[in-house]
């Protein structure tokens, strides 16, 4: 994301300016809070900084934001067996709260675009990892057999 000032408030002291950076942490760090999101989909480029060890915040955010308003679209992945529709809408009202009490913006959009499912959780419950002591002692069984 660029570092374009795109809302600019005037108060009496001054101007307060908000990048669509900050927005996009915001809603990215409000979205994540959501029971049911796995991650953010943040493709190719977030890959590359996640791989050099580089913590992106805004991953699988884009935000449009005007001098007083703001359109948000979070890419996520979800944990299997969750219901999506429940999930989405929560998401929505937590990224507005947070980004309109945090920016004093007005949010006109969440758009939630789920870009895959997490089976992680489910394989462990299918196929859970034995430990090298589970192993022993199922060979120890087996040649007392």
């Amino acid at each position: 994301m660029d570092e374009i000032i795109t809302s600019t408030q005037q108060e009496g002291l001054g101007t307060v300016r908000i990048t669509d950076d900050v927005v996009a942490i915001i809603a990215g760090l409000a979205a994540i809070e959501v029971e049911g999101v796995a991650s953010m989909s943040g493709g190719f480029a977030g890959g590359i900084a996640e791989a050099l060890g580089m913590k992106n915040l805004s991953k699988g955010v884009k935000v449009e934001v005007t001098e007083k308003e703001a359109i948000i679209n979070l890419f996520i992945i979800v944990e299997y067996g969750v219901r999506i529709p429940e999930v989405a809408w929560n998401i929505q009202n937590n990224v507005k709260k947070a980004v309109e009490s945090m920016t004093g913006l007005n949010v006109t959009e969440v758009n939630i675009h789920v870009q895959g499912i997490n089976l992680a959780k489910e394989s462990k419950k299918s196929n859970p990892q034995k430990t090298e002591e589970q192993k022993i002692d199922e060979e120890a069984e087996k040649s007392e057999e």
